[in-house]
């Protein structure tokens, strides 16, 4: 379908999606985030799509919510904004097929949470990270207060929530932020070879590990050893499995059909 505020392009069974509002910082409104929505849809249910990169056009990769726009938000209307907004970072989260943010600017408020709402994070070196929202006396709403804490820890995702501060590629790197700090010219390389060494692998194996991190944080120990045991043996009744471990046997790369 035609976009408006995003473009989402395919190459060789990786699907790039870019938020294309750069006049504006690729700032987050209403129709830009109907069109996120629209789009994770897409690149879930398309079978020539197997893997996601995530990244903004410009020298934002999204810079936070559009304030004209906020500005006018009741209390009901802002849960319901919330809400929505949650919903749809939750599908890039929960996609069966492996989503990279490809951070190539400010990643600020809404953009810091749809970064940290995919699997990995790749990082230009120009990048910069924030939740800015109590210097406008509100609190994220699209999962930054969850999802950093997970992420980084309780301590460090409050002092980054509590003083609104902005940091570098290189801290967002070393308080796990971000998964690699590339040089601006090699992002989309760097994060296109990382999609294509877990695209190498089984895909009903990637969409276990995704299924077990992602569930298995909210459960105890035994509930997340639990579900890993199911899968695992999920996975051993499958073709993938036979074809994979005969391939490692017979010293050959194995190819995978995700049966």
């Amino acid at each position: 379908m035609p976009y408006q505020s995003v473009t989402l392009a395919t190459d060789g069974g990786i699907a790039t999606l870019t938020v294309n509002r750069p006049d504006k910082l690729n700032a987050l409104n209403a129709a830009t985030m109907a069109e996120l929505g629209t789009a994770i849809d897409e690149v879930i249910r398309r079978d020539d799509i197997s893997g996601l990169i995530v990244t903004g056009a410009g020298r934002a990769f999204i810079a936070g919510a559009d304030i004209s726009e906020l500005a006018t938000e009741t209390a009901n209307s802002a849960r319901a904004l919330a809400i929505e907004g949650q919903r749809i970072f939750r599908r890039f989260e929960t996609s069966h097929k492996p989503v990279i943010a490809a951070v190539n600017g400010f990643a600020l408020g809404g953009g810091c949470e749809l970064a940290l709402a995919c699997h990995i994070r790749v990082a230009s070196e120009q990048a910069k990270f924030g939740q800015p929202e109590v210097k406008l006396g509100i609190c994220p709403g699209y999962g930054g207060t969850q999802r950093l804490a997970r992420l980084v820890g309780k301590g460090r995702a409050l002092q980054l929530l509590l003083t609104g501060e902005t940091i570098d590629a290189a801290e967002a790197y070393r308080i796990g932020l971000v998964n690699r700090v590339v040089a601006a010219d090699a992002l989309i390389v760097s994060a296109t070879d990382m999609l294509r060494l877990i695209l190498a692998n089984g895909p009903l194996a990637v969409t276990a590990c995704i299924q077990a991190v992602d569930l298995g944080l909210d459960m105890s120990l035994e509930g997340g050893l639990a579900l890993e045991a199911t899968l695992f043996g999920l996975l051993a009744a499958t073709d993938d499995m036979r074809e994979g471990t005969k391939a490692f046997l017979e010293k050959r790369p194995a190819e995978f059909r995700g049966k």
